[in-house]
């Protein structure tokens, strides 16, 4: 499992704006990416600071979404950003979420037994 972290700052006040593309527009495209797990949104509170993170299933469908819809969810955004956002992607190796194993990058994964 990859995830990726965008991290930027919103012009002001436009975090409602922001909010509702992602949860009317953008997450819907998502759901439909091949290998995309989940979103989180966060928020810096009483700032424009936000940052995303998605999960992806695969490297390579994280690189899929990177190089076709990641610069058309930019054209869609940008009047709302103040800034270039910065991107980082991580291998998960270590994660309640989906019941994702612990394991070093690249190590087969196993469910730990209680």
């Amino acid at each position: 499992m990859v995830a990726r972290k965008v991290a930027v700052r919103l012009k002001a006040n436009s975090l409602p704006e922001f909010t509702h593309l992602f949860e009317n527009e953008i997450l819907p495209w998502l759901k439909q990416q091949k290998g995309f797990l989940d979103l989180i949104i966060l928020a810096v509170p009483n700032s424009t600071e936000i940052a995303t993170i998605t999960f992806w299933d695969a490297k390579g469908d994280e690189q899929a979404y990177n190089s076709t819809g990641y610069p058309a969810l930019l054209k869609l955004l940008e009047k709302l950003l103040d800034g270039k956002p910065y991107v980082k992607t991580f291998e998960v190796i270590s994660s309640t979420f989906h019941g994702a194993g612990f394991g070093s990058p690249g190590q087969q994964k196993f469910d730990r037994q209680a």
